[in-house]
């Protein structure tokens, strides 16, 4: 567990910033490149805190006013990293596996980072060359178990995703895109057989 001292200076100063003017104990449950990055070390840099709760409500419209790129802080001081509210799907109960990043470092402020199966899996709707080589690089170093990872996907996040059927399907415009060198910022979703293959341990069999 990555303690506060470790992170960059720009991060140490925006989360005390917003721990200033919190008058309860906001959990942030956190995602994207930033938990990748400090918490579960993956090498490539962000500016940008992305979040998928930010509890309780009447903290919320406080903390994005100050804390949004463009907003409050970063007016006063520049360079300052922004927060970001997450748009992407995340497993249903991923709430019971938050991991509080950083305790007792902020009087009230409490980071909360998703697992690594479900950081994983919370990529899988948008479908962009960053997300899928965070994910190869996690698959390589932190999500030892596929049957975990599908087993959550199908239990927890098939549903959320759109039309199911369509989510499994394999997608030959990804390929296509992937052999092309092209990155795709719209267009259809990613598919699970095309998630699984990102993962280097997944046989044939464990992606059909």
């Amino acid at each position: 567990m990555p303690h506060s001292s470790q992170v960059s200076e720009s991060w140490h100063s925006f989360l005390g910033e917003l721990d200033q003017p919190a008058t309860e104990e906001p959990p942030l449950h956190c995602m994207g490149g930033f938990v990748a990055t400090i918490l579960y070390g993956l090498p490539r840099a962000t500016s940008d805190l992305d979040v998928l709760l930010i509890a309780p409500r009447g903290q919320r419209a406080a903390l994005l006013e100050l804390g949004v790129r463009g907003g409050a802080l970063q007016e006063e001081v520049q360079g300052l990293p922004g927060l970001r509210g997450g748009s992407q799907g995340a497993p249903e109960d991923y709430e019971d596996r938050l991991t509080e990043m950083f305790p007792r470092a902020h009087k009230r402020l409490r980071i909360c980072a998703l697992d690594p199966y479900d950081l994983a899996l919370s990529k899988l709707e948008r479908n962009i060359q960053r997300d899928r080589n965070d994910v190869k690089q996690l698959a390589d170093s932190i999500l030892p178990d596929l049957k975990v990872l599908k087993a959550c996907h199908e239990k927890e996040l098939r549903w959320q995703l759109g039309n199911p059927e369509r989510e499994d399907l394999n997608s030959e415009t990804m390929d296509r895109n992937d052999r092309g060198g092209e990155r795709r910022n719209s267009g259809p979703r990613q598919t699970m057989k095309d998630f699984l293959h990102l993962f280097p341990f997944a046989s044939q069999h464990d992606a059909s």
